[in-house]
């Protein structure tokens, strides 16, 4: 790989840290493993409340780029937003001015519900490059530097996004954003960040995640996963 995309990657994590970490309305996650931020009330009541009926106009079983053995590993509905949509659109230059990544980087941005007993077991949102899938991403894009998350709905029970490697566990709360960098300071993917969406016990959780590429997202055909 040449130094040129390593640099970027470097580059993109210290850029997109430093924006935040001096941005007043975004608190860093404490870890020594994952370079993690939350913006607490990112998206208004009436942000999320559009988003999840847009969500639930048009979910379908969740998918997965990589097959599995267990029917179990995400269990999940989950549609692509449409760029077009006037709401989505302002969601997409709210996060945009948040992070400071190129917008061109950005794949289109994923809702997610998850009803009772729904989950999406430890994964990783960056891609492994042995895996059969990496030829289409890397010319899709290459590979994953950062992902934000925000919670639509406070679920009545469950739902925590956790990250077991690095000891982390947080709680879904309406309207607040995640945001990680999915590699290390050497632009490396950072085993660290793997994460799950845990099960819900009560009522029902609604997500919208976005993830960044090291180049611009040019081919729309690929899906987000």
């Amino acid at each position: 790989m040449s130094s040129n995309v390593i640099d970027y990657k470097i580059a993109i994590g210290r850029w997109v840290g430093d924006r935040l970490a001096r941005n007043p309305t975004v608190s860093k996650i404490p870890s020594n493993q994952v370079d993690i931020y939350v913006a607490r009330s990112f998206l208004t009541q009436g942000e999320c409340a559009g988003l999840m009926r847009l969500i639930d106009n048009h979910r379908v079983p969740s998918q997965l780029l990589s097959p599995t053995a267990d029917p179990e590993f995400r269990t999940s509905e989950s549609c692509n937003m449409d760029p077009a949509d006037p709401l989505v659109k302002q969601i997409e230059e709210k996060i945009t001015d948040l992070l400071g990544i190129q917008p061109e980087h950005g794949e289109t941005f994923q809702g997610q519900r998850y009803a009772v007993g729904q989950q999406f077991k430890p994964h990783h949102d960056f891609f492994h490059t042995a895996e059969p899938y990496w030829p289409a991403m890397q010319k899709s894009g290459g590979q994953r530097t950062w992902t934000a998350m925000v919670f639509l709905n406070t679920p009545e029970g469950g739902g925590q996004t956790g990250f077991p490697e690095a000891g982390l566990k947080i709680a879904p709360r309406a309207g607040n954003l995640l945001a990680w960098n999915n590699l290390d300071a050497n632009g490396q993917p950072n085993p660290f960040t793997l994460h799950q969406g845990s099960p819900v016990t009560a009522g029902t959780k609604y997500v919208i995640t976005k993830w960044y590429r090291e180049r611009p997202w040019g081919y729309a055909e690929y899906r987000t996963y």
